[in-house]
């Protein structure tokens, strides 16, 4: 059995925190960072269940966050 790490980001809304994998496109929720983080492991669970599991996870170099502003009425 082969382990592979998965990076997330977890951050408040409202009374919720979110977790979101920033490595496939899946998030959860829960009412404390720690239960997002195991709903999120549930999600990923059930989300490799129907999809094949990576042989290899691909990393960005350098990558940056970045900040756009849109003008609106």
């Amino acid at each position: 059995m082969r382990k592979t790490d998965f990076k997330s980001v977890v951050w408040q809304e409202g009374k919720y925190y979110v977790s979101q994998c920033l490595d496939v496109d899946v998030s959860s929720f829960g009412k404390n960072k720690k239960e997002a983080l195991a709903m999120l492991q549930d999600a990923l669970e059930l989300y490799f269940e129907d999809m094949p599991f990576p042989t290899k996870t691909e990393q960005a170099k350098k990558p940056f966050i970045a900040s756009i502003t849109l003008q609106h009425v």
